[in-house]
């Protein structure tokens, strides 16, 4: 049987983040992707040069044309914009509960533009976090969700906490933006009590752009097919790494990552990520 999943998020017109990066990594890993269009941006290495959101109404026809003929394995949101956006995107879900949901908390663009308005912040932690199977944050975006300051490991597990307790039945705490020059480091938490870090050799490039869309997007496909939570994780941390290892040097700005580096790149190495208990 067809393994199908859902992006609701905003179009990236580059193709390196956004729907299209989901529907890229869906498509390598096996998965048929599907897709609800929150916004549409003019945008590409250079930075997000236009946002123009769609009403409530068309994003909500887009998920419930989805749900209503295909069976969805699994589900993952990216840049979601307003909180009516969200509110109403959290209301259909609510209707559809069998699917897996993972939340990438997408607040600002490569270039440092906005694609979260602050006023939808509190409704992303209010209906829409409590329904998720996994989310996934970077540093800075869980220092919004907390109005914590993380620097240190103990400022992660305590953000970590933080975030289960809004209730997110899992998180994995990006630490990509943390200050180290030597590696990247991911903490995975469930409310469950397990807890891992995922560790990879920090890839100095350019060509990052894309990268949270792209990792949530491959935990959404392993958990389509079934996988479990710690199973979809380390695969999708696999995933991330060789797009990050293999770049594609397109474009005059950040780059995006390559999509294809999993399946087609023989200098990836999967002892290039460690486990850690």
């Amino acid at each position: 049987m067809t393994t199908v999943a859902l992006t609701i998020a905003g179009s990236d017109s580059g193709g390196g983040a956004g729907i299209q990066a989901d529907l890229k990594t869906f498509q390598e890993l096996n998965v048929f992707g599907t897709s609800a269009i929150t916004a549409v941006t003019a945008q590409n290495t250079l930075g997000v040069h236009g946002v123009y959101a769609l009403e409530t109404d068309a994003v909500t026809s887009q998920i419930r044309s989805v749900m209503d003929d295909f069976n969805v394995n699994a589900i993952k949101t990216g840049m979601l914009f307003s909180s009516n956006i969200i509110e109403a995107i959290a209301g259909t879900l609510k209707t559809y509960p069998s699917s897996l949901l993972v939340i990438d908390p997408v607040m600002i663009a490569k270039g440092g533009a906005s694609l979260l308005l602050n006023e939808a912040v509190i409704a992303l932690k209010s209906t829409l976090l409590p329904l998720a199977t996994c989310i996934t944050p970077n540093i800075p975006e869980a220092e919004v969700l907390t109005g914590m300051t993380i620097i240190t490991d103990a400022d992660i597990l305590k953000a970590a906490q933080k975030i289960l307790d809004m209730g997110a039945h899992s998180v994995v705490m990006k630490g990509g933006h943390l200050n180290n020059s030597s590696t990247a480091d991911d903490l995975f938490l469930s409310t469950t009590g397990e807890q891992f870090i995922l560790r990879s050799k920090r890839i100095h490039t350019k060509d990052t752009h894309g990268t949270g869309c792209t990792f949530s997007a491959a935990i959404t496909a392993h958990l389509a097919h079934g996988r479990t939570l710690t199973e979809a994780v380390t695969e999708a941390k696999y995933f991330i790494q060789a797009a990050l290892m293999d770049g594609l040097s397109i474009g005059n700005g950040n780059g995006p990552t390559n999509h294809w580096a999993y399946n087609q790149s023989s200098d990836f190495v999967r002892e290039d990520v460690l486990v850690i208990e």
